[in-house]
């Protein structure tokens, strides 16, 4: 068993202007032995894009892509045809597969976007590239964790290429409390307020608890508006 809190300004940065980055794990040209995944969680990116900017065209291969907007909203086009615009409680998944070629611009003139963009490893390499959205806000607004993508049939979730993979999400009021699930792997990140792990630990906005074979702990949001995204993996 063990219990890794990683605070905020333990993050890993790329700060490029446009472009406001905290990377939980290594990404890009940030490289830490300690930081190389959480079960099958790759990258968790907290991303701060200016208005009327954003990623560029780009490729990826076999790798489940979620993106999840905390404010602002988030232009989605791939070489699949797809086309999307993301707004806060609407959760996205990518499937890269065999090979998808997107971009992510922020529509807006004025406004920057803030978003949480999380890859997860596959279960089978070189699928059909694919893309879906679903709006859950209903979902949430009935409080406790909530599937937001999954790869063991939740019907009120977008689906991955990973059995051995859920991404759970709770909008939480201060005091209100949810207990982690009980899998081998769990990260369980404060997207927005702050919170505290039953253990005593203090979780500000960014901040991550790294779960390995620890059960289902308690986390109880500190303030208002408290939001988690919280991984259980193999």
């Amino acid at each position: 068993m063990s219990i890794t809190i990683q605070q905020p300004e333990d993050r890993f940065v790329t700060d490029i202007g446009w472009l406001d980055s905290k990377h939980s794990f290594n990404f890009g040209e940030h490289h830490d032995r300690q930081h190389l995944q959480h079960g099958l969680l790759l990258v968790n990116n907290d991303d701060i894009v200016a208005a009327g900017a954003g990623f560029g065209t780009h490729g990826h291969r076999d790798m489940e892509i979620v993106t999840w907007v905390l404010s602002g909203q988030v232009a989605h086009r791939d070489s699949e045809g797809n086309n999307g615009l993301l707004y806060p409680g609407l959760a996205q998944r990518m499937s890269a597969g065999s090979g998808i070629r997107h971009s992510e611009m922020n529509p807006s003139p004025d406004e920057p976007a803030h978003f949480i963009q999380m890859w997860v490893l596959p279960d089978t390499n070189g699928v059909k590239p694919g893309y879906e959205q679903l709006d859950i806000n209903a979902e949430l607004a009935k409080g406790g964790l909530v599937p937001i993508a999954s790869g063991i049939g939740h019907d009120a979730a977008i689906t991955i290429h990973q059995r051995g993979a859920v991404l759970w999400g709770a909008r939480l009021d201060a005091g209100e409390a949810v207990t982690l699930p009980d899998d081998p792997h769990v990260h369980a990140f404060v997207a927005l307020g702050f919170a505290e792990l039953e253990t005593g630990a203090s979780l500000a906005q960014g901040a991550a608890a790294r779960l390995t074979d620890a059960g289902g702990l308690r986390v109880t949001a500190t303030t208002d508006v408290t939001e988690l995204l919280v991984w259980a993996t193999a």
